[in-house]
């Protein structure tokens, strides 16, 4: 049997995270009890201290046992943590040590939407691929520039930590657990009960592109205001470079420092979020809008839309679209 910790720390934290992951782990346990199986985890609610104040939270919840009162876990479970980042970290601060040794000791450690933020302080997601909320990603590479932000995936794994994208995606990552302890067969039937889209692997279909722009560098800066208000017109870099009065080498290199992506990256992702948004007003076709935001070639125009989006754009339109729900 397996043993889960999942943490409750003090302060404003995602009670959806702590619930749906429980009920999640003790389906398994149901289920497999319905079928002559023994039960796979042993679940516990853990805290720093059993007076864990989470009275921030709609529904407080207390711990079931203390850090102090496991020795050995196999699975911890972080879920999101809301509020002012160094408060949080100072109040959860116990939590950090006994999270090193427990991994030394073989156990396995999940983060959940922004929980990636405190897992990170621990450094066991240097050089690792992670995940986080997509709003939250930007942020989390200015904090934590060690570890590798995947800020398109739902699910990484890496040396026995997992980390979830945004919100309710912390479901796929259950799912994906259960598949990995339980076998497929329970996975799927996990996924069918509590309505999880098992492959589901990208969260790019939901992000809204926001160009990173708390930077103090000027001449990128000027740049990133020119491609947002000229997006339809055709430029080049090195048009781009004499905007800004800098050598291409020098251009790109700090047009990356500044805003984590390269300026081609920069270029399609703020034509792919215009064309989504009239995309989604759904008054003009697929043509009309890739003319719009500068593209004339229809393949080019689906290939980039596909590689951040994850979906054509006929199918983002059939998806989200005001016709779509009409």
């Amino acid at each position: 049997m397996k043993h889960v910790s999942i943490l409750i720390p003090k302060g404003e934290c995602s009670v959806v995270n702590i619930g749906g992951t429980h009920q999640m782990l003790s389906w398994v346990n149901e289920y497999r009890a319905s079928t002559a199986k023994a039960p796979l985890f042993k679940i516990e609610l853990v805290g720093i201290d059993l007076e864990a104040d989470t009275t921030e939270n709609l529904i407080p919840i207390k711990p079931q046992k203390t850090i102090k009162d496991i020795n050995n876990t196999d699975l911890i479970i972080i879920p999101a943590m809301f509020g002012d980042y160094k408060r949080y970290l100072h109040e959860n601060a116990d939590f950090i040590p006994w999270m090193i040794s427990q991994y030394k000791e073989g156990a396995e450690i999940v983060s959940l939407c922004i929980g990636s933020f405190f897992l990170a302080t621990t450094g066991l997601l240097d050089g690792k691929q992670c995940s986080t909320h997509w709003q939250y990603a930007n942020l989390f590479r200015q904090m934590f520039p060690k570890a590798i932000m995947t800020d398109d995936k739902i699910i990484t794994e890496c040396d026995g930590i997992y980390t979830s994208g945004g919100a309710y995606s912390f479901t796929n990552l259950v799912v994906y657990l259960i598949e990995k302890y339980a076998g497929r067969e329970t996975a799927v039937m996990a996924a069918k009960g509590f309505m999880v889209d098992i492959d589901r692997s990208s969260q790019s279909p939901f992000m809204i592109f926001s160009g990173q722009k708390n930077h103090k560098d000027k001449e990128v800066l000027q740049i990133q205001n020119y491609i947002e208000q000229n997006f339809g017109d055709k430029f080049t870099v090195d048009s781009l470079c004499k905007k800004a009065a800098l050598t291409r080498r020098t251009f790109e290199r700090r047009f990356k420092n500044a805003t984590s992506n390269t300026v081609l990256e920069y270029i399609q992702r703020v034509k792919v979020e215009a064309a989504k948004k009239e995309l989604e007003v759904g008054r003009k076709s697929v043509t009309d809008v890739m003319y719009e935001v500068g593209y004339s070639d229809p393949k080019a125009f689906r290939d980039v839309f596909r590689k951040i989006t994850d979906m054509t754009p006929l199918d983002y339109l059939n998806k989200y679209s005001v016709k779509a729900y009409a």
